[in-house]
């Protein structure tokens, strides 16, 4: 294959750099702000789709959150791609603080206790839920009774509190991130326009000069 790569990552690499890139967090949001700033498109429509993308992080829904903001940014008329680097929002530093805040919140909401040190429970009861699953779907091809006990604690404690808790703090960061990055993106568009703009005209004063001195020289010879 043509884009297979040539040093095969082991496991621990690919973790490793998913917890911290290779050029460290910082040229990572760097590119993706490069990145955004280039897309083609009016500043609200990339907007738009930025919202979708940051909204998007504050669900559960882990694995799904492209599909879900490309779908977000399509239904409100957003820039898709904009939508799909905004989803970088969500990353190992954010996913804890995300995931706490929309907790609390929903257990708010919901009028329900919120368990003490839920920071410290939560990738437990992820990872409970993922064994239970495992288990009770091979059980169900050996014919073995099934013990739902885990997801059903993990679906009333962590996936509906979270759900509903996501909405509001999703809203509020992702229209935060639209009002402070259109205008930005508009900045950065005039910028550039200006300076194609003046490549174009040097490029043309240059042509106007070649075609003159050739005129000249024309003009003498006669």
């Amino acid at each position: 294959m043509v884009f297979k790569r040539r040093d095969r990552r082991q496991w621990w690499r690919i973790m490793a750099e998913a917890l911290w890139p290779r050029g460290g967090w910082r040229r990572a949001f760097l590119y993706v702000h490069y990145r955004l700033n280039r897309l083609p498109g009016s500043p609200e429509r990339i907007g738009r789709g930025i919202w979708a993308g940051v909204f998007v992080t504050f669900t559960p829904f882990f694995g799904l959150h492209f599909l879900m903001s490309a779908f977000l940014a399509w239904a409100i008329r957003g820039k898709v791609v904009a939508a799909l680097l905004a989803t970088f929002f969500g990353n190992p530093l954010t996913f804890l603080p995300i995931a706490v805040i929309s907790l609390k919140t929903g257990h708010f909401l919901l009028g329900t206790e919120a368990e003490a040190g839920v920071d410290e429970s939560l990738w437990t009861k992820f990872a409970r839920a993922g064994a239970d699953l495992n288990r009770n779907l091979q059980a169900v091809l050996d014919g073995d009774p099934r013990d739902w006990q885990s997801l059903a604690v993990f679906w009333n404690e962590v996936m509906v509190p979270y759900t509903v808790g996501g909405l509001l703090p999703g809203a509020v960061a992702a229209t935060a991130s639209y009002i402070l990055i259109v205008p930005v993106i508009r900045a950065y568009q005039k910028r550039r326009a200006a300076k194609i703009r003046q490549k174009i005209e040097e490029k043309l004063q240059k042509i106007r000069a070649h075609h003159a001195a050739g005129a000249d020289a024309g003009g003498r010879r006669e």
